[in-house]
């Protein structure tokens, strides 16, 4: 059998694979992403049938699946809505890193990783899984919920907090001198910074260039423009994928809809190659020796990321079963850990341990964040019924 040949039939499985799981994770209620993982780590080095060399494609179309991820990311945001969403949550996105940032940090430090390993496990543990929190908030029916804009203005400040940690991590992985890292920062934050004022004033300018009545020419300009600003962000050490968000924040209106419609199974086809890039790249063997803090990073994070969930709520004056409802629906992890991961591991400036923590980790809060955001609810209402409620005081004369 020629090379070529082989190759197809394994891309072939690998894509057709990646079907059956989906479906699957669909028929139990849970995100695909801990079983595109799952996929991934028994078919790479040390998996039960390693793949044969199909490697520079899906590392390529890993990479392309981290620009979409990030590119319709940004196409939910309007600048408007982003800088309402800051405004509003600021507090609350300060209280979400401390206490969930903190947990990485200490493991990291604790395993002898360092400042850089401190700094990806960081991210790793902080931010929410944007992606699975709208879908269970979609399928329980809560998006007309009071607590979710809380919620939402919290994914925001996460998202945007991204913007501004990502080009530090590639300025630190990249090994750059103090100063170095504080250019990256500076360079970072005028382009968050300049991006949305230009989405203020001129967003309908860049909507019209890429904008096209013709489905073909407008899915190769937006498409086209995703890769080609990804590309020149990575190389001035930005990100490519914050440079993708921030082309997403820019495109607004109709096109950004237009747009998201037409990107979606694009998206969902290169990030499910990315998860199971990550995983063909992650030694299954390595997991065990990391399991015990993943599950403690787990158990821990899951603490933290409801509290922040919950002051947030009671901060807005939100009841205790929707403040309830707020942290639970915060609690998974996915894409944006993954690629952090990723990201450090391309640089193989970390030890491999941890992109096995890393993917364990993910795994574990991946299918955690849906059951605690189901659960939740009647979990809540039946310790509020289990708790004696104070009588009324007797009224004088009585």
């Amino acid at each position: 059998m020629s090379h070529t040949a082989l190759e197809l039939i394994e891309l072939g499985a690998v894509f057709f694979g990646l079907g059956l799981l989906g479906r699957l994770a669909g028929r139990i209620g849970l995100s695909p992403i801990p079983l595109y993982l799952i996929g991934g780590l028994c078919f790479g080095s040390g998996g039960l049938v390693p793949l044969g060399d199909i490697g520079d494609f899906t590392s390529l179309a890993g990479e392309v699946g981290v620009v979409l991820l990030l590119l319709l990311l940004g196409l939910e945001y309007s600048a408007a809505e982003l800088i309402t969403g800051l405004r509003r949550s600021w507090t609350a996105g300060l209280l979400d890193i401390l206490l969930n940032a903190a947990p990485g940090v200490a493991v990291a430090l604790i395993l002898g990783w360092g400042p850089v390993g401190a700094m990806v496990m960081a991210g790793v543990t902080y931010i929410s899984s944007s992606g699975i929190v709208a879908k269970v908030l979609s399928d329980l029916g809560r998006l007309g919920n009071r607590e979710t804009p809380v919620i939402l203005s919290i994914l925001v400040f996460e998202d945007l907090a991204m913007a501004v940690y990502l080009p530090i991590l590639t300025a630190l992985l990249i090994g750059v001198s103090f100063f170095g890292g504080l250019e990256a920062v500076a360079i970072s934050l005028v382009v968050v910074s300049v991006v949305l004022v230009v989405a203020l004033r001129y967003g309908r300018y860049v909507s019209m260039v890429v904008d096209s009545p013709d489905r073909e020419v407008f899915l190769l300009k937006v498409l086209g423009a995703a890769l080609l600003v990804a590309g020149f962000a990575s190389a001035l050490q930005v990100s490519a994928a914050v440079g993708a968000f921030l082309l997403g924040i820019a495109i607004s209106g109709s096109t950004a809809e237009n747009a998201t419609k037409l990107l979606e199974p694009l998206r969902d086809l290169f990030a499910a190659v990315f998860f199971v890039v990550f995983g063909l790249n992650t030694d299954p063997r390595s997991i065990p020796p990391v399991l015990g803090w993943a599950i403690v990073l787990a158990l821990a994070t899951t603490v933290t990321k409801f509290a922040t969930g919950w002051w947030a709520a009671q901060w807005q004056g939100i009841a205790p079963l929707g403040r309830a409802r707020t942290g639970a629906a915060l609690i998974a992890r996915g894409e944006f850990s993954i690629v952090i991961a990723g990201l450090a591991v391309s640089y193989a400036a970390v030890p491999n341990e941890l992109a096995a923590l890393a993917t364990a980790y993910v795994l574990l809060m991946a299918v955690l964040g849906p059951i605690a955001a189901r659960v939740v609810e009647p979990v809540t209402r039946w310790v509020r019924s289990k708790v004696p409620t104070r009588a009324p005081a007797p009224s004088p004369g009585s």
